[in-house]
């Protein structure tokens, strides 16, 4: 049984839970505005110190979503337990997947970084990963916004960073919803702000580990930025022709299914 949800204040900030925000009071197109309190969005839960468990356990949620892979989950560790809470972990793919990249982002010399990021590598990376996602994971966009509508919600949505997984199954779910387009971008750019940003690790302690270069060549990869989400929306349109054709067609969204997800995460 869930707890009697707490709105959090509007800057909450976790101890060791980046990038918490409630997506809570975006305008829709048709005047009305997500309701606070139901959707929040966070990097992972996995350092979650007592008190930050303990404010996360009074949100009321019903499900946590974890777009985490195994190989993130073997980096940081399972989220903490939240008491009465449904843990559901549905991998999606990373922007950086596989143990090769992680490692030569960790622990690569500069010429290597050089040559798999620079010159605009490493955003093209991410835009097509942006892409990718969208046109490959529609079955599991859809399995969580049926959820959201069935008896999800309260619900709390996180991958690694919070921003790229966590944030494109935010988008989604905004999109179907209805909320304006202006504001999901903004909802999604706050993942830039310095107190959320990831913390970026290297093993290398040498001179050029965290160097100006260095950190300069891996920024793509940790920053939010709207080419990426652009090249999702772009990604919705060559495939289904439409926003509205991606959430008919691609999630399989009924308009009774749309319905109680707005009746859900909506104001009246």
């Amino acid at each position: 049984m869930t707890q009697t949800p707490q709105v959090p204040p509007a800057q909450t900030e976790l101890a060791e839970v980046r990038n918490f925000r409630d997506v809570g009071g975006l305008p829709t197109v048709d005047g009305r505005r997500v309701r606070e309190g139901r959707l929040f969005r966070s990097g992972h839960l996995a350092h979650a110190t007592e008190a930050d468990a303990a404010f996360l356990a009074g949100l009321g949620l019903h499900t946590v979503f974890d777009f985490r892979n195994a190989s993130d989950i073997k980096l940081e560790g399972p989220d903490v337990a939240l008491p009465g809470v449904r843990n559901v972990n549905i991998p999606l793919t990373d922007p950086a997947d596989g143990a090769e990249f992680w490692t030569m982002v960790r622990d690569g010399e500069l010429d290597l970084l050089r040559g798999a990021l620079g010159d605009g590598k490493a955003a093209a990376r991410m835009a097509a990963t942006y892409r990718h996602i969208i046109t490959t994971r529609t079955e599991d966009h859809s399995r969580v916004l049926h959820a959201l509508a069935e008896d999800s919600v309260p619900a709390l949505m996180h991958c690694a960073a919070g921003k790229d997984r966590a944030g494109l199954s935010v988008a989604v779910t905004l999109l179907a919803v209805g909320v304006e387009r202006d504001a999901i971008e903004a909802d999604y750019l706050k993942s830039n702000d310095p107190h959320r940003r990831y913390k970026i690790r290297r093993s290398d302690s040498s001179a050029v580990g965290m160097s100006a270069e260095v950190m300069e060549l891996l920024s793509p990869l940790f920053g939010a930025h709207t080419d990426y989400l652009a090249a999702a929306y772009d990604a919705i349109e060559r495939t289904w022709g439409s926003t509205e054709a991606y959430l008919t067609d691609g999630l399989k969204l009924t308009p009774a299914v749309r319905e109680r997800l707005r009746d859900r995460l909506l104001t009246d």
